[in-house]
């Protein structure tokens, strides 16, 4: 029997968690002679109190929600997907590859093509680990770290002597044509009258993850290979033993799983930068991983986290440029977060479980 309500599961504990690395992200600002109050509330002006700032964060956002639903759903598996940064980056391969080959006649056309792109790509990174894990024993974990820099590396090497145009020193494919540019948030949103930051680069991406969330939740929840990869997460012995096929499962989760991280090239790469640069995933594979478990790998917790995680990105930007914070402590509230929803969950686990059974035995 579960102590816990799942509100208290879900909402309860990753709220209290967060609470807690604010507070002690506090300490450390008045440590280094700053105002914590001030810096909480030039952070959410900075993030929240305006289109712009909210273009920011949802753009964030998006990434995150993208790797974050990447490793939730291998979380579910019982597999430990690291790789969100390296799948992210060859998914970027994919949508370079699309945009530049053909002459698109519309940017809706081109964003179904380079969705695809990506997402072929990205689970073809993710299966190569996977192969390696139900096949030849190799852990997930290791391999898909190896994998990370494999991407970086080449992706390097193709933007240098691949993709370059002629003539170009910067190491990065040419600009995507017109018909490939996406539209923003502000031109989506003066469809229906509402003002939106010109500026922001938030896309219509973010609609896209939002809907993965849908689609994930029903993948997991209401299909069978859903029940499948949930079974042998709880128990892989007994998913054999009723018949479910482990090698199945671990290559088609993290193939799942890849094209999710893969499909994150959509926002930064086409909606965005418009191009192929180096360093393309920008971190957010790792960041997946934090959202991922804040977000106890439930698809709207992940959207939550993700969110969380796109105001502490955009408010770090705030606080590095109005005050002497440095943008690193932003690094360390991604840590305390991490820690304290992660390593540290039982720190705030047991304490409320137990005042959930004093409560029980109080109205008993």
């Amino acid at each position: 029997m579960n102590i816990l309500p799942k509100w208290a599961e879900f909402v309860l504990i990753p709220l209290i968690s967060v609470c807690i690395a604010f507070v002690i992200s506090g300490i450390i600002i008045v440590l280094i002679g700053e105002d914590p109050i001030s810096a909480l509330k030039l952070m959410i002006d900075g993030a929240l109190g305006s289109s712009y700032g909210w273009g920011y964060t949802l753009y964030y956002a998006t990434n995150f929600l993208f790797t974050g639903l990447a490793v939730s759903i291998a979380f579910h598996a019982k597999l430990f997907n690291i790789g969100g940064e390296g799948q992210a980056t060859v998914g970027g391969l994919g949508v370079a590859i699309v945009c530049l080959s053909f002459p698109w006649p519309h940017w809706s056309v081109a964003l179904i093509a380079a969705s695809f792109g990506a997402m072929a790509f990205g689970a073809i990174w993710g299966l190569i680990p996977a192969y390696l894990q139900a096949k030849r024993g190799s852990h997930i974990v290791i391999t898909t770290i190896m994998f990370n820099f494999i991407a970086a590396s080449l992706l390097n090497y193709l933007l240098v002597n691949v993709f370059r145009p002629d003539g170009s020193m910067d190491p990065a494919t040419a600009k995507f044509p017109d018909q490939t540019n996406l539209p923003t948030l502000h031109e989506i949103l003066s469809l229906i009258g509402i003002p939106f930051s010109k500026a922001a680069p938030a896309n219509v991406c973010f609609l896209i993850a939002i809907l993965s969330c849908f689609l994930v939740w029903v993948l997991l929840w209401r299909t069978r290979l859903g029940y499948e990869i949930r079974a042998f997460g709880h128990s892989d012995s007994a998913a054999e033993y009723a018949g479910i096929s482990s090698s199945k499962i671990i290559i088609v989760t993290m193939m799942i799983s890849g094209a999710l991280a893969g499909l994150m090239a959509i926002n930064n790469v086409m909606g965005e930068a418009e191009r192929l640069v180096m360093n393309s995933a920008e971190g957010a594979g790792f960041i997946g991983i934090a959202v991922a478990l804040m977000g106890r790998s439930h698809p709207f917790g992940v959207l939550l986290a993700s969110i969380l995680f796109g105001f502490l990105y955009q408010g770090g930007a705030e606080l590095a440029l109005w005050t002497s914070i440095p943008r690193e402590l932003i690094v360390v509230i991604q840590a305390l977060v991490i820690l304290f929803t992660g390593a540290l969950d039982n720190l705030v686990r047991i304490p409320l479980e137990k005042t959930f059974i004093y409560f029980r035995k109080g109205n008993a």
